[in-house]
């Protein structure tokens, strides 16, 4: 399976200045692309390929798209026709979707590779925090080496970002081998298999009766608050206002990474710990669309704490199964005879077996019921 290593990037200044003019010219072949592709008839529009070939016309007539890498520009190229199969896959499963759109300048913030031929590491570089990283037509800089670099020859794709803080990352993509292989559903335990219901006043709320606290982003939104308010009194396009956009950015970033760190150990947890995880298959894009709780469901970010889990648990070996959410709630888990409850009433009590517990982890429960039968492993207890 794919795996991506990302580093912070130290480019110099000289480096930096070409990397950053070969990704605004990227910028415009994507443009250009774009046009191209939609000024053609709808039932003849030019595939990918179709496009490559131009490239060489496009270059006689424009110099300038000559000038970054020829592979990099032809990748700039598929990356439209790789967006119009994920827009064409989410309109078959019922998504309103629409034209991609042209990118001004400074939106388009990133150089991909995907052959060996146009990268090289260096690891002899006498300090073992940073190894250099060669780029066809933008040259060496240096990575730091927070985990092992892996050499030239077992990347299969390096991207080259920079970030609207200003800073420089590198993405490196490998395949991971022998991964572990998922135990045989006849082998395990009920112990080790979980259910997880995701909540706003916790975030997770676990079938073994553990609840893991919401984020406190308070802090961190009142900073951003406040840098978005003196970047609104900076004049637009000024020196100042440049540097004020940076820290708006940067306050941004760290609530970001402080929510993503926050899943990362939550699902490394997760996986680690139970042999299956079985947990709400959530729609969230409606749940946004209305008004209750929207900015929670928003910082709570479930769809890419899904992503992650399915992610780690292929890299550790473990089970996880989505389950239909509805009626999660309302279910006795001990009985399945459904009853309607408000949301401020947070325990469960059956009318029909008088079981009560904690209305949350009556739904895990249920979710990992749930799962369990899906997977045909029978029903916890």
């Amino acid at each position: 399976m794919k795996h991506t290593l990302r580093f912070r990037a130290y480019l110099p200044d000289d480096v930096a200045s070409e990397a950053w003019r070969h990704i605004d010219i990227l910028r415009q072949i994507r443009n250009h692309a774009l046009r191209d592709y939609y000024r053609a008839d709808p039932a003849d529009r030019p595939s990918e390929y179709d496009q490559h070939d131009k490239l060489t016309e496009w270059k006689n007539r424009w110099p300038l798209f000559s000038e970054p890498s020829a592979h990099a520009a032809q990748r700039a190229v598929s990356q439209i026709h790789d967006d119009h199969e994920t827009m064409r896959a989410r309109r078959e499963n019922g998504y309103a979707v629409g034209r991609l759109h042209w990118q001004g300048a400074g939106e388009f913030r990133s150089v991909s590779y995907g052959q060996p031929s146009r990268w090289n590491v260096d690891h002899n570089t006498g300090d073992e925090r940073f190894v250099r990283l060669r780029l066809e037509k933008i040259g060496w800089f240096e990575v730091r080496a927070e985990r092992s670099v892996p050499p030239a020859d077992e990347i299969e794709e390096v991207v080259l970002k920079k970030e609207r803080t200003g800073e420089w990352y590198v993405s490196l993509v490998t395949t991971v081998g022998d991964t572990p292989e998922k135990p045989s559903l006849s082998e395990i335990d009920a112990e080790n298999c979980v259910g997880v219901d995701l909540g706003i006043t916790s975030y997770i709320h676990t079938s073994d009766n553990l609840t893991v606290d919401t984020l406190d982003l308070s802090d961190e939104y009142d900073r951003y608050a406040r840098e978005q308010r003196k970047l609104a009194r900076k004049e637009h396009g000024s020196a100042n206002w440049k540097q004020q956009r940076r820290r708006v950015a940067r306050a941004k970033r760290a609530i970001k990474r402080k929510v993503l760190d926050y899943q990362h150990k939550l699902t490394t947890w997760l996986v680690t710990e139970y042999d299956v995880v079985a947990v709400e298959d959530l729609d969230v894009k409606p749940m946004l669309e209305t008004s209750q709780n929207a900015k929670n469901k928003q910082d709570a970010a479930w769809s890419r704490f899904l992503d992650l889990l399915e992610y780690k648990a292929d890299l550790h070996g473990t089970h996880v199964v989505e389950v239909e959410p509805a009626g999660t709630t309302k279910e006795c888990a001990s009985c399945g005879v459904a009853t309607d409850k408000p949301l401020w009433v947070r325990e469960h009590s059956c009318p029909a077996c008088g079981h009560t517990e904690d209305r949350d982890l009556n739904a895990a429960k249920n979710i990992l019921n749930r799962g369990l039968t899906q997977l045909g492993a029978g029903r916890s207890e």
